[in-house]
């Protein structure tokens, strides 16, 4: 049922209105996952919050992610795609709303819903990814997938200009006010995306798989024949088998764990532009337009080089390189050519490479994984990696001094340890890349499929008949 998906050269209008939901998904949960950098950059000092209640606040989402990705990964296997799709939309946008109602310098409340925020954020992220996948040719899924993640700093860019030029409109309740807008994105994905046939397939839906893959690929459903005898369905799969494939689980999370270098530098970027360069906070945001708008760049450029070089190469590249450029700006914090700050460029820089591991880690977190297991497995290794949403800020806060309050001279001493413990983390996914990385360019979800059941097989039977799946 699969083989004319598998020869398809031109990807079809339903095909690219899949893709748009996700990229919409994609940008509005990081939309309102980092609105809360923008936020505390102007309340911070009203509220006279110290280094560790604003790390609370940020890493809060963090915390929710870890479980959330789990969860929804879960849920995605069980129930089907599109069902959490819609499910983890409206988590995130509600819980974002809901934060309009903030009492003035309730500090905890903002925490509270942040969990609620980071728990439907990185359930989107896990669901859609395995989603759209599933619906286009190995020829072409890995600058899909990186596509599909590209429009990710667009989000952050839209909280840059609503920061910088609606904030004085609105207020900073405005803001989470906007974050609602999300919910909506539920009506599109029941009007554009059916679930996919790759799962109606595993639960023996086959007449439902045929259906999508008809509207898929915009034929006649007679036109793809059904299975000539019956095929049992498959069986039913638990979480816990993730465990069965343990080079997947050490890769998938070891290089989503490059996120807490993203995170911790991106939720408190704007904080920092004030510190150190002395700027307003919506001079701070005007200038995250500049730093999100160059990882979009990198996103896209990496997305095309993910199919046209490789995963595993990219992921080292972008691991080694992004690593270097943090611990340049750590290092050169203070150095200023012709009145332009150095420490500004080479965050602009870093983040080419560091928004651009999203275009490469998340699409792979799921190639790496049996089918049964796609969205559990990179649920798991996404979540575990989630981790880095709370020891990144977290991180930088400790390192700083939690009891420090915030004020221009904070974190100048501190800044060098900062960066470089943000950018080991970056490092050691592009090692991880290296060492236990296996190709997925090309193949198709079956052909990896049957790798990894095959490298199983011999990791428990020491079957010489096995084979590796790189």
């Amino acid at each position: 049922m699969l083989e004319r998906l598998e020869q398809q050269r031109k990807l079809t209008l339903n095909q690219c209105k899949i893709m748009v939901a996700a990229v919409l998904g994609d940008m509005l949960d990081f939309f309102d996952y980092f609105l809360i950098g923008y936020v505390l950059a102007f309340i911070v000092h009203d509220w006279d919050l110290t280094y560790g209640q604003s790390a609370m606040i940020l890493l809060a989402a963090g915390v929710g992610a870890v479980p959330g990705a789990f969860f929804w990964g879960w849920v995605a296997d069980k129930i089907g795609r599109r069902k959490a799709f819609i499910g983890t939309a409206l988590n995130f946008s509600l819980a974002t709303g809901i934060m309009a109602l903030t009492p003035d310098r309730d500090w905890v409340f903002l925490t509270v819903f942040r969990f609620f925020v980071g728990f439907g954020v990185s359930g989107l992220f896990a669901v859609d990814t395995t989603l759209v996948q599933e619906y286009v040719p190995a020829s072409k899924r890995g600058w899909v997938g990186g596509l599909v993640t590209s429009c990710l700093p667009l989000g952050l860019t839209l909280g840059a200009l609503l920061g910088r030029y609606l904030t004085p409109y609105i207020g900073w309740r405005g803001l989470f006010a906007v974050g609602l807008l999300p919910a909506a994105l539920t009506l599109l994905i029941r009007a554009w995306v059916p679930e996919s046939p790759r799962w109606l397939m595993r639960m023996g839906r086959f007449a439902e798989a045929r259906q999508s893959l008809a509207w898929t690929l915009q034929v006649d459903p007679q036109e793809i024949e059904l299975p000539t005898t019956a095929e049992p369905q498959s069986r039913k799969t638990h979480w816990r088998e993730v465990f069965n494939y343990p080079r997947s689980l050490a890769l998938s999370i070891l290089v989503n764990l490059s996120q807490t270098g993203g995170n911790g530098l991106l939720l408190w970027a704007t904080t920092l532009f004030v510190l150190i360069l002395n700027v307003s906070p919506a001079e701070a945001a005007g200038l995250m337009i500049w730093v999100s708008l160059c990882g979009f760049l990198g996103r896209l450029a990496f997305s095309y080089l993910s199919d046209a070089i490789g995963r595993r190469p990219c992921g080292m590249i972008i691991g080694f390189f992004g690593a270097l450029l943090m611990a340049l700006a750590g290092y050169l914090h203070d150095v200023f050519i012709g009145g332009v700050s150095l420490f500004y460029l080479l965050i602009v820089a870093q983040r080419f490479f560091g928004d651009a591991s999203y275009a490469i880690i998340g699409p792979y977190s799921a190639e790496v994984w049996p089918a049964a297991l796609r969205a559990s497995g990179m649920g798991v290794g996404y979540g575990t990696g989630n981790i880095g949403k709370v020891i990144g800020p977290l991180g930088l806060a400790v390192i700083v001094g939690t009891s420090n309050y915030v004020h221009p001279q904070a974190t100048l001493d501190a800044i060098v340890p900062a960066l470089l413990y943000l950018a080991f983390w970056y490092g050691q996914a592009g090692v991880a890349f290296w060492l236990l990385g296996f190709e997925t360019r090309g193949r198709s979800i079956e052909e990896i499929d049957r790798s990894l059941a095959a490298s199983a097989m011999f990791a428990a039977t020491g079957s010489p008949r096995s084979t590796s799946p790189t």
